[in-house]
């Protein structure tokens, strides 16, 4: 497994997305009135896809229809201090096609937020980057070493 600059193993676009296959939640990055924002989401991996379901005229929905956004998800255990992250770029869209829809509605992809989430967007991703903190020996005070 190759390691960056930090001693973290570099995970390839197939194991970024076996991960994130098993993420219950994620975080969406978009540009809102020009400023960054994060909104943590649930998601479901479709067709190598990141999809997400929101509420009609949304503030997500309105501000990635189009762009280009960054979704993230990860796992970590305190105890262990191990852990990984995947970064997915790609553009973003709002499902728009009837038939997609109901196949999307299909799916075992319930909000976890109260109202009705009917809307379907889409992250298309263009890039994959990920991340893991190996299990490390302890260090001479019998601690993990430091990320």
């Amino acid at each position: 497994m190759p390691l960056d600059r930090s001693g973290l193993e570099i995970l390839d676009a197939d194991q970024c997305r076996s991960l994130l296959a098993g993420a219950p939640v994620g975080r969406v990055v978009f540009t809102d009135r020009a400023l960054p924002a994060v909104q943590p989401v649930n998601f479901a991996l479709v067709d190598d896809e990141v999809v997400i379901r929101t509420s009609n005229g949304s503030k997500l929905a309105a501000a990635v229809r189009g762009a280009v956004v960054a979704f993230e998800a990860d796992d970590f255990d305190a105890t262990t201090r191990t852990g990984w992250s995947v970064v997915v770029v790609g553009h973003a869209r709002v499902v728009t096609d009837p038939g997609e829809l109901e196949r999307l509605r299909r799916l075992p992809l319930s909000p976890w937020a109260p109202g009705e989430r009917e809307h379907f967007l889409r992250i298309r991703p263009q890039m994959f980057s990920g991340r893991r903190i190996p299990a490390s020996a302890p260090d001479t005070a019998g601690h993990a070493a430091p990320l």
